[in-house]
């Protein structure tokens, strides 16, 4: 810096009373409770469908791009061929081609939407919505009751949500579900790192590997997907939890 060089720092609000302490601990509180009542009501809106499949992807992606409608011709045999619903995030992209897809075949086309800031961005394809306003909680409904996963190519949402996913199968913290990768020119780059650097550093292992089933072929994510065991609980570790309405 050079010397004597006058600095301007921002101003402080003098106006801006800080929250005391009883009040921090009382919107904690109130946070908390909104959580879990929206939990609550995602799982009780879940519970009306009993077979379904989960669809992730890019939300960037257009009608008329390879991938999207891939995934719209894909939801649409999903439920033509099993009469399974199709689940989304309800918004543009992928979402919205399998939304599209599946509504096109007459099924169930429900979207667990996010309330942003400014503006809400849905589809035109579901049949059945809800709103969520933390991202955590939606991400956990997306995954709740899903016989299959589905991921299309997408940026850091989706690799964050498809990490998630295949950690907790990992770990076993949910059953054995299929994870199908739709794309292998995308999805084959990113296994190609994690076979050379992470999978060679033993950070992961062959079984790891294993979890996801990597594809461009409908038969085969439909038989993957037909093939799977149906989806069961987790055996239930004692915790109680007081419902909330």
């Amino acid at each position: 810096m050079e010397k004597n060089k006058i600095v301007c720092l921002p101003q402080k609000d003098l106006n801006i009373k800080p929250l005391t302490h009883e009040e921090i601990h009382t919107a904690a509180r109130e946070r908390v409770y909104e959580i879990s009542r929206e939990f609550t009501q995602g799982f009780r809106f879940l519970e009306k469908y009993t077979h379904s499949v989960t669809f992730f992807g890019s939300a960037q992606l257009k009608e008329g791009d390879e991938y999207y409608d891939k995934a719209r011709e894909l939801a649409k045999r999903i439920v033509s061929e099993l009469s399974y619903t199709v689940i989304s995030g309800g918004g543009p992209g992928i979402m919205e081609a399998a939304n599209r897809g599946a509504k096109e075949a007459g099924g169930n086309s429900v979207g667990l939407t996010i309330r942003l800031p400014r503006e809400q961005v849905m589809n035109d394809y579901m049949t059945d919505h809800i709103d969520f306003y933390y991202f955590f909680s939606r991400k956990v409904c997306l995954t709740y009751s899903a016989e299959a996963f589905i991921f299309f190519p997408g940026g850091f949402g989706t690799l964050d949500e498809f990490f998630e996913v295949v950690t907790l199968l990992q770990t076993h913290k949910i059953p054995n579900i299929p994870v199908i990768l739709f794309g292998t020119e995308y999805w084959g780059k990113l296994f190609e790192y994690l076979k050379e650097t992470v999978r060679a550093k033993r950070m992961i292992d062959d079984d790891d590997m294993a979890i996801p089933h990597i594809t461009d072929d409908f038969e085969e994510a439909i038989r993957v997907i037909k093939d799977a065991p149906v989806r069961k609980a987790l055996p239930y570790n004692g915790l109680k939890i007081n419902p909330v309405d």
